[in-house]
Formats: C-alpha cells, structure tokens, sequence
C-alpha cells in the first residue's frame, strides 16, 4: 500500500517578481489559461466536427496585500502608465509551499506587466487593514515543479 498524500495548503506561498523585493501578499488571485476550440468540418468529412486548438488565453492574476509606505509595486505601475509596458515586462514566480515552508510547486508568468491600480478604500466605521490590490496581465505561465 502507498503512503498517503495529502494535499497542500493554499496559505503558504511566495511571490517573486523579477527586480521587485516584496514581502506579505495576502493573496494571490491566480487567473486560469484557456485554450480555445475550433471547429472545423470539411465537406467530405464524416458527420462530425474536428476540434482543434486556438488562441491561448492567460487570464490576469491579481496580487493582493496590506498597505505600507513600500512604493515599489506602484511605481512599476505608473511607468507602465507613463512610459508604456514594452520595457517593463517581467518574469513573476508564484510559488507553494509545504507547512514546512520548503517550495513543492512552482509557477513561472512570462511577460508580465500591471495593467490596473486597485488602491484602498477607508471607513471610518471599522479597523480592517488597508488592502490594495494590483492586476497582472501576462503572456502565459508554465508550472515548473
């Protein structure tokens, strides 16, 4: 008999972002990939339709954390404003960890680039931590392990 597997937990991970040194994401939203199908038929064919792949759709992650003085996060932001994103793509890691904090799986975003601000909303009402939150649209994303 086989040892058991069990799975692994969603709340330790890291997030490497290729010239960016940030630590405490709160959460990471991680955007599905698909594939899309073409049907295709020629006259001749059997009664049914072929299906063939597409485009490939990379659908944006969205990276969620507290808010501190740290601006590194939104000056990359704003320069993709300013400057426009052809030189400000980068390489993003997400990564799972075991309880043991030892990296089990790894995912690598290519061609990344922030395409949208979220800032924090206040309230007077509650003490609930500032959060802001940045999208990140990508090229696509291969699990490495």
């Amino acid at each position: 008999m086989s040892p058991r597997v069990d799975p692994f937990n969603n709340a330790r991970f890291l997030v490497e972002i290729e010239g960016i040194t940030r630590a405490g994401f709160q959460e990471v939203e991680f955007g599905s990939a698909e594939t899309e199908v073409i049907e295709y038929r020629e006259g001749n064919d059997p009664p049914v339709m072929r299906k063939l792949s597409g485009l490939t759709l990379y659908c944006p992650i969205r990276l969620v954390w507290g808010i501190t003085s740290d601006m590194e996060l939104y000056t990359w932001y704003n320069t993709c404003i300013t400057s426009g994103a052809a030189g400000q793509k980068r390489s993003i890691d997400i990564i799972l960890l075991d309880d043991g904090g030892n990296e089990k799986m790894r995912w690598t975003l290519s061609n990344a680039w922030p395409s949208r601000y979220i800032p924090p909303d206040f309230s007077a009402l509650d003490c609930d931590v500032a959060i802001e939150m940045l999208e990140i649209v990508h090229e696509g994303f291969t699990r490495v392990t």
